[in-house]
C-alpha cells in the first residue's frame, strides 16, 4: 500500500467515527485503532486518532489536543501562510495544523465550526500526544 493510499484511509477513518478498521489490499494488511486523548472529564467522548480531539470545554472554549506525538507545523510548507491565526473563523474539517510523525504528515482538523481564540504551539515545536494545540470558541 503506498503512502498516499495510507493517508487517504487514515483521513477517512478520522471522520468515520470508528473504533477500529481493518483493510486488506493485495498483499498488504492494515489495522487501525483509535487512541483516545487524555480526557479532562469522564464524560468526554472518544475521538478519531487524527481529528482534532476536543477533550475539554473550558470557559474559553474547546481545547484542541494533539492526537499523537510529533512535530507540529502551523503551515503547509516553510514560508507559507499559517493555516489559522487567533481570531480566525473556521468550519468543521478545516485544517488547523499538521503533525509530522514517522515522516508522515497528519492533518489536525477543526472538530466543529467556530473561532480560533488561542494558538498555543509554535511552528516546528515538538509536541506530546494530548498536548493542547489551540482553543476553539
Amino acid at each position: 500500500m503506498d503512502t498516499e493510499r495510507l493517508r487517504q484511509v487514515i483521513g477517512w477513518l478520522a471522520t468515520a467515527g470508528l473504533e477500529e478498521f481493518a483493510l486488506t489490499e493485495g498483499d498488504s494488511d492494515l489495522i487501525l485503532r483509535r487512541r483516545q486523548a487524555p480526557a479532562a472529564t469522564p464524560a468526554a467522548a472518544p475521538q478519531p486518532a487524527l481529528a482534532a480531539a476536543p477533550a475539554a470545554l473550558s470557559p474559553a472554549g474547546v481545547e484542541i489536543h494533539a492526537p499523537l506525538y510529533g512535530i507540529c507545523y502551523l503551515a503547509s510548507a516553510p514560508g507559507a501562510s499559517t493555516f489559522v491565526t487567533a481570531g480566525q473563523a473556521v468550519k468543521a474539517g478545516d485544517p488547523l495544523c499538521l503533525i509530522e510523525a514517522m515522516k508522515v504528515m497528519n492533518t489536525v482538523a477543526a472538530p466543529r465550526d467556530g473561532t480560533v481564540t488561542q494558538v498555543l504551539v509554535a511552528d516546528g515545536e515538538e509536541i506530546e500526544e494530548g498536548a493542547v494545540l489551540m482553543v476553539l470558541e
